[in-house]
């Protein structure tokens, strides 16, 4: 039988770089779509705490992923825009075709099992059988 889906327990380093990247890619496709989105707001999108969406943030600052820009809303408060920068879009485009090819591996992994686990009931129980 194919290998769970779920490797953490066996590579929990791997897995966590896998959440970190995973994360730092919703980020990146949310704020590429919504640039003024404020940090809350990301945070309900992302559904992080607002302490771990202010370290999401500065990662991708910090990366030179994103940069930040001053706008005044229409209640005279000042509020930024985080817009991807050139490196940004580049990343983004790399992060989501290597997501795409993790995830359609995983969809073929998952369908085989699935296949497996049918044929596996089937001999078991017979159509027409007791059981």
């Amino acid at each position: 039988m194919n290998a769970p889906l779920d490797d953490e327990r066996a590579h929990p380093d791997v897995a966590e770089t896998e959440r970190e990247t995973t994360l730092l890619l919703s980020a990146l496709r949310l704020l590429s779509e919504e640039p003024r989105l404020s940090q809350r707001q990301l945070s309900n999108a992302l559904g992080l705490s607002l302490g771990k969406t202010h370290y999401v943030l500065h990662a991708l600052l910090d990366k030179g992923l994103l940069k930040v820009q001053n706008f005044r809303r229409n209640d005279n408060k000042v509020a930024y825009a985080y817009l991807l920068t050139p490196k940004g879009l580049r990343e983004k485009l790399t992060m989501t075709r290597a997501f795409l090819v993790r995830k359609e591996a995983e969809f073929e992994r998952l369908h085989s099992t699935i296949e497996e686990l049918r044929n596996e009931l089937q001999r078991s129980h017979p159509p027409g059988s007791a059981g």
